[in-house]
């Protein structure tokens, strides 16, 4: 009997680790730090940003707000994810809507807390974070255009509050940010392509759904060929050391990614799409330190 009540729990917080999304949350946590080193902070020294506490509850209230934002999102999407996504919901499920809701506002009020020992103006900026997530999941996300727009933007945001911690606004800054935001954007249209059918069941009115399949791949081929402007001032305007083989292979990845996406028709082949462009992402992330690679070869900014 005990052994099949610690089964059960063992399965429900694995469903709740689900539900946040845990496997991400440590690569946003990991891409803030690598950004505030590499990018937005780079005259200082890495030992004093990473010893940074206010960086570090900075950090820490970004993961919980991105936790409590899937789990709301979790919450709105439970019937569509049934029919897009039949075995996560299931796993999901375990949990009941009324813990999630439970974590979600427990998170929150922690999230509030952890901002305020910052300051006032981190509390407020993660205040209208966590507000701005449940107005997507709520409303926003049902619309097309508007819907992919904020998630993309939500997803940067994280890395705006750093942005303004650190008050440094190089041009470089944003033009990393712009590479990122289109990236994540085209995810986001690769994602309602992928979802459309439960979409349609749920009434939520994609690009794909009111348009059609052939004009969100219009969009997104659109969206692929803007990433080379930023890609293009990173490479020959700005100095970001050894990254450029990231974004020289990236434009490689890219191109194979267009030729599979029209030839895509099946929900597996969006999926694959989707995760060609995580992929993207991901390894974007740890080829932050190509930037300045002598910080972990020979320990230089670490200590001077």
């Amino acid at each position: 009997m005990a052994s099949r009540k610690t089964r059960l729990t063992l399965m429900k917080v694995f469903s709740l680790f689900s539900v946040v999304r845990g496997y991400n949350i440590p690569v946003i946590a990991l891409a803030q730090y690598l950004s505030a080193i590499f990018i937005l902070a780079p005259e200082q020294r890495a030992l004093d940003v990473l010893l940074d506490a206010n960086l570090f509850l900075i950090v820490l209230a970004s993961s919980l707000t991105i936790a409590s934002g899937y789990i709301i999102n979790n919450f709105y999407d439970a019937q569509k994810d049934l029919i897009n996504r039949p075995k996560k919901s299931m796993l999901d499920r375990l949990v009941s809507q009324q813990t999630k809701l439970h974590v979600y506002f427990a998170l929150n009020i922690l999230v509030t807390l952890l901002a305020f020992l910052v300051s006032w103006r981190a509390a407020v900026f993660f205040s209208a974070y966590i507000f701005l997530i449940w107005f997507y999941s709520h409303k926003l996300k049902k619309y097309p255009v508007i819907g992919n727009l904020t998630a993309a933007l939500l997803a940067v945001l994280p890395f705006f509050g750093i942005l303004m911690y650190f008050k440094n606004f190089y041009q470089v800054i944003f033009a990393h940010a712009t590479f990122l935001y289109l990236l994540i954007l085209t995810r986001e249209l690769i994602k309602d392509l992928e979802n459309i059918k439960g979409d349609l069941v749920a009434n939520y009115r994609t690009i794909p759904v009111m348009f059609g399949e052939a004009m969100s791949k219009r969009l997104i081929t659109a969206l692929t060929f803007l990433t080379l402007i930023p890609v293009y001032l990173l490479i020959e305007i700005y100095d970001v050391g050894y990254m450029d083989i990231y974004f020289y292979a990236g434009m490689i990845f890219i191109i194979y990614f267009l030729i599979l996406l029209w030839k895509a028709e099946t929900q597996k082949q969006y999926l694959r799409l989707h995760n060609i462009l995580k992929f993207l992402i991901v390894t974007g992330v740890f080829c932050i330190v190509l930037i300045d690679p002598s910080v972990l070869v020979n320990g230089r900014n670490l200590l001077y």
